[in-house]
């Protein structure tokens, strides 16, 4: 068996590997590479294979940096199946038509520069109408659901507790008479969170290929992070104005409602209304509903089909723009959630627009901030900060809430690898470089592993 790392090699986004064994070629992942106009620039860049020989895609999980390139690998002539967890589906069509109309309008943008340089127009990575022909393709399957690709060859999908539908992948083959077994982590889940099982994985594989996202640092506790939203609510309460929750779409908004449903009278809830402002986290959290039978037993009742609002009485859907920009005359008593959740785009800016300026207001700050972004400002207390070419003052109070994080942290990274009993080589991806280097050090430190940090078109033979 050759494993080649195509993606997330040192970086953390574009995760993609490639399995050749018995004549067969696999993938794993296929996802968008995201961050400075020259990383985004390789997306359009020819896949490392010929998408029309692989035989079949797995995939970890829906998130874009894992599967944002599967509508051009179609394009690019891939015919076969894309194995999922059938909580992936509804997750992909709704990430990936995100994606290729962000794709689309990225597109409209550079063409206007374009045009008025003299120069040719682009097209477009892919769009939506590049989507349906990706999710014909799916084929939905199970946890710990044995799927034969052929004879000797076989993989299962393990739960790992990331976001809905997460992800780990355990393939098998049979050649010349020896059983191998290489396992895919795929994002690793936090444990603890309130919704995702714990990440479910053991066994004694011959090779491990492991994120390192936080594989320098730890999160802080889910019971700190708790006391913390809960302070910053009181905290909101007695300044009477609005609250701000910019949040994720995809698993930060849904952790942040099953707090409030959990919490709504012990907070005081009762006395906001609560608005989730996000026509994509609106649809994804629906999704989430659908599917209450996997997740923590504590947590289900609150997930069931029409459950949430029974718990959250004042939530509200405002997918409608009309409804949203109402929402700019609401002086006090909204929590309002939007995406996006690093405050690059979205409504969440809008509703900045009108609040921040006001010292009476609360802004909620749930995840993680990079620099150069408005959110990182904020943190940093920059006294103003720019929305569409205008300077807006930071007075409201900020609240920056650090362990909601859906990875998993460096002692629990840890904790994951030690499941496998026979403490097996690992391949290191899915983290920054100075990251993974920090957590193939403390790898080395507490296992006796053979640790490899994977360079981008490495391969790897087993």
């Amino acid at each position: 068996m050759r494993i080649s790392i195509h993606g997330a090699a040192e970086e953390v986004t574009g995760s993609c590997s490639e399995i050749e064994t018995n004549n067969r070629r696999f993938v794993i992942d296929c996802g968008l590479i995201q961050g400075s106009w020259r990383n985004e620039k390789r997306n359009s860049d020819p896949f490392p294979f010929e998408p029309a020989e692989i035989d079949a895609v797995i995939l970890t999980h829906g998130h874009i940096d894992h599967s944002g390139r599967l509508p051009l690998l179609v394009k690019s002539g891939y015919k076969g199946p894309i194995y999922c967890h059938e909580a992936n589906r509804e997750l992909l069509e709704i990430l990936l038509i995100d994606s290729a109309y962000l794709q689309e309008k990225e597109a409209e943008w550079n063409n206007k520069k374009r045009l008025r340089k003299g120069l040719e127009e682009i097209e477009p990575l892919y769009t939506r109408q590049d989507v349906p022909s990706v999710l014909s393709q799916l084929e939905p399957i199970q946890y710990r659901e044995m799927i034969q690709l052929d004879k000797d060859i076989s993989f299962q999908l393990r739960n790992a507790g990331h976001i809905l539908g997460s992800s780990h992948v355990e393939f098998t083959t049979h050649e010349q008479g020896q059983k191998k077994t290489v396992v895919f982590s795929g994002d690793i889940g936090n444990p603890g969170a309130p919704i995702q099982q714990d990440p479910d994985i053991d066994g004694q594989p011959d090779l491990v290929i492991m994120e390192s996202t936080y594989g320098n640092r730890d999160h802080t506790s889910w019971d700190s992070s708790i006391n913390e939203l809960r302070d910053a609510i009181k905290h909101a309460a007695e300044d009477g104005g609005n609250v701000l929750i910019p949040a994720f779409a995809v698993g930060r908004t849904q952790t942040i409602l099953h707090y409030f449903a959990k919490y709504y009278h012990d907070w005081g809830l009762e006395k906001w209304d609560i608005f989730l402002d996000s026509p994509m986290a609106i649809r994804v959290t629906e999704a989430y509903e659908r599917y209450a039978h996997l997740y923590k037993k504590e947590t289900q009742p609150f997930w069931s089909k029409g459950a949430l609002k029974s718990y959250i009485p004042k939530l509200h859907f405002t997918a409608d723009t009309q409804e949203s920009m109402a929402l700019n005359s609401i002086k006090s008593g909204a929590i309002i959630i939007a995406g996006s959740g690093m405050m690059t785009g979205g409504r969440i800016k809008h509703h900045m627009k009108h609040n921040l300026w006001r010292s009476q207001c609360d802004l909620i700050i749930t995840g993680f901030q990079p620099e150069g972004t408005v959110g990182r400002r904020i943190i940093d207390k920059a006294p103003f900060i720019k929305l569409w070419g205008e300077s807006v003052r930071v007075a409201a109070s900020v609240h920056t809430i650090g362990g909601f994080s859906a990875h998993a942290g460096q002692t629990e990274l840890l904790k994951w690898y030690q499941c496998f009993s026979n403490q097996p080589p690992v391949i290191l991806n899915h983290g920054s470089k100075s990251t993974i280097k920090e957590f193939k050090e403390y790898l080395q430190k507490h296992t006796p592993a053979d640790i490899t940090i994977a360079s981008r078109g490495q391969s790897f033979t087993l």
